[in-house]
């Protein structure tokens, strides 16, 4: 998927972070925090909101998604991965556990 290795490819552009190029741990860890601010952002509609996502919100939403996608780039970059891979590998994943009716099931090699 070429879209995705282009925006790894400008993601890392801006990418600024200390041992870039043999640091794992910073985009993983920064993964997490961005996660969990757009849990928070879905708490707060729940919350504030009554569970409706509105404007303001979806675009706050939509700001936070864009930098776990940031972080995704940057762990791949790390690892030698191209997200572009990633995404078909996890795709072909979802397609074959789809092909045996076990998408709803648990684990990782079902």
């Amino acid at each position: 998927m070429q879209d995705f290795n282009d925006y790894q490819d400008l993601a890392m552009s801006t990418a600024v972070y200390p041992q870039r190029g043999s640091n794992l741990a910073y985009p993983a860890l920064g993964l997490n925090g961005e996660a969990g601010e757009v849990a928070e952002k879905v708490k707060k509609i729940l919350r504030d909101k009554g569970g409706v996502l509105d404007d303001e919100t979806r675009l706050a939403l939509k700001k936070e998604l864009g930098d776990v996608l940031w972080y995704v780039a940057a762990m791949c970059s790390e690892a030698g991965l191209r997200m572009g891979e990633v995404a078909e590998l996890n795709i072909s994943k979802l397609r074959d556990r789809q092909g045996r009716d076990v998408l709803h099931g648990s684990g990782d090699d079902r």
